[in-house]
């Protein structure tokens, strides 16, 4: 931190009792040393950053008009889109900054999964970036229930009863998330204040999240480490720019969503009051939990021992534990691929069996928006169970097996000759450790 200059009186008066300016210099400027080849696909990083950053100012704004009770909380929600200088305006950029949120972070966490970022020494960042999705899911469920619409009510009464499955305690559990014996009142209040609570807890996560960032640097493209400086480039003014460059992109895509289509991404039951008599036709999730909702709902069978009639693990229970599992198979993914090298661009087969994973992850979004009947079931089933062999049996077989292309000798080779392969008759390096 000591490498900061400036000759500002008032700046050097601050610098001198509190040190923030290096800090900052430090940490996202010139005093931050980072590889010379992040391509546009590190931009979701900061862009995360930035809509987590939207989404609390515009939820606190709303809050401020909200009514948390199941007699008013959607007439407060018409209120301020109808009668509230620029509600309208606040709520839009809210509810679809939800959905530009997961957009985001879903492109981030792919990005990590090709390029090997969750791979040593970045385990830890890795998992704390899968604590941040999970927080970012029970923020968003919750805040889908405030509007007190027929969604959100069947929504609330659906995922919470999935909790009834567990042995023993599954009805107590359910019963302590209503506060009551139905979806009513408390309910309501006790999602306003955790969904106010959770983007805080957020924050504190990305601040860990991006300490354990800063221990070893940012990954890159070819999955090598930076030998020295002239391997490495300056965070500001370069990756600041760019950065900037990317959230101007951003900014523009999400303001026509915002001006133009505010609704498209939302389900119209949902501007319909809630009513506990009136079951909606086709109980309906919001699309980035689709993939998720499609696992729970392929396990149609009871898991037991065999010509004994003996159930081990029901359908209900079975569904909750592969959804649930969908996403704790993510913890341990850098125990489960092994393989030296990091980057799916020197990892011809590997490179496959990703592109096939992101097929079956869209296959398993269209069949949680369809009805669990028919060819859609069997979809769901057949994808949910790719998914996890994907992680269970491929990647531990490609660790052993795959013979990967030869890696550069340094960020800067291919950065150079404008080419990602390595130097002619260099051999194959196995990846290495910061």
């Amino acid at each position: 931190m000591s490498g900061f200059q400036t000759n500002n009186t008032v700046i050097k008066w601050i610098e001198h009792r509190m040190p923030i300016f290096s800090f900052l210099d430090h940490s996202v400027g010139s005093g931050y040393p980072s590889p010379k080849n992040l391509s546009y696909f590190w931009n979701f990083g900061s862009l995360a950053g930035i809509t987590l950053v939207i989404m609390i100012i515009t939820g606190i704004l709303l809050a401020m008009q909200y009514t948390a009770h199941v007699d008013h909380a959607f007439e407060s929600v018409e209120r301020i889109m109808r009668d509230v200088n620029y509600g309208w305006l606040i709520r839009y950029i809210h509810m679809n900054g939800a959905h530009f949120f997961f957009i985001v972070v879903y492109i981030h966490i792919f990005r990590g999964l090709y390029y090997g970022s969750y791979k040593a020494p970045r385990e830890l960042l890795w998992m704390l970036g899968v604590v941040i999705l999970l927080l970012m899911m029970a923020t968003a469920f919750m805040g889908y229930v405030l509007p007190w619409g027929q969604m959100s009510f069947w929504g609330a009464k659906v995922i919470t009863n999935l909790f009834s499955a567990i042995p023993f305690f599954g009805d107590s559990i359910v019963v302590w998330l209503w506060g009551g014996f139905s979806v009513d009142n408390p309910t309501l209040n006790r999602f306003f204040a955790l969904h106010y609570l959770l983007p805080f807890v957020i924050v504190g996560v990305v601040i860990l999240h991006i300490w354990a960032l800063h221990r070893f640097g940012s990954n890159n493209p070819i999955g090598i480490d930076t030998k020295g400086p002239q391997d490495t480039i300056p965070f500001h003014p370069y990756y600041t720019v760019k950065d900037a460059f990317g959230l101007g992109a951003f900014l523009v895509v999400f303001s026509a969503v915002v001006f133009y289509l505010p609704n498209y991404m939302g389900h119209a039951d949902n501007y319909i009051p809630a009513n506990p008599l009136s079951t909606p036709a086709h109980i309906v999730p919001e699309w980035y939990f689709l993939p998720f909702y499609a696992i729970l709902r392929a396990i149609t069978f009871d898991v037991g021992i065999p010509f004994t009639g003996v159930v081990i693990i029901e359908a209900k229970l079975g569904g909750v534990i592969a959804m649930f599992g969908s996403i704790a198979l993510l913890f341990v993914l850098p125990w489960l691929d092994r393989s030296p090298v990091r980057s799916g661009r020197f990892r011809p087969i590997f490179r496959l069996f990703f592109v096939l994973l992101l097929i079956d992850v869209v296959l398993l979004g269209f069949a949680g928006a369809k009805p669990a009947e028919g060819l859609w079931l069997l979809i769901a089933q057949v994808s949910t169970a790719y998914y996890f062999l994907h992680f269970l049996v491929v990647l531990p077989l490609l660790s052993v097996f795959e013979t990967p292309k030869p890696l550069p000798t340094s960020i800067s080779e291919p950065v150079l000759k404008g080419g990602g392969g390595a130097m002619a008759g260099a051999p194959a390096k196995p990846m290495e450790k910061a």
